[in-house]
């Protein structure tokens, strides 16, 4: 694993199959510290916006992914009863672009 530092925070690069990976947990904790990190991102992840994008790059990258699937969390997110995890984004889709580590 490699490190770069970005705005003085250093964020772990790490790779998988020959990609690169950046370490989305490193800078949620940059934002809000180690204890709100992980509210950070599910925060991030309940936003459609988000979800569109993240859908379009398991879409260009990613044979497996399971659209009926997505197309459920795109049509929720941005409601104020969306919740989603990494971890379930990754499980009910076959996602293959946020790695958990």
């Amino acid at each position: 694993m490699a490190k770069i530092t970005v705005q003085n925070t250093p964020i772990t690069v790490f790779d998988i199959e020959e990609q690169d990976y950046i370490h989305l947990m490193d800078m949620a904790t940059a934002k809000d510290g180690d204890s709100r990190a992980a509210d950070v991102i599910k925060n991030w992840i309940r936003n459609r916006y988000t979800i569109e994008f993240l859908g379009t790059w398991e879409l260009i990258h990613n044979p497996n992914f399971k659209v009926v699937e997505f197309d459920h969390f795109r049509m929720s997110a941005g409601l104020p009863s969306f919740v989603l995890s990494a971890s379930e984004w990754i499980e009910r889709t076959g996602a293959i672009g946020l790695p958990q580590s």
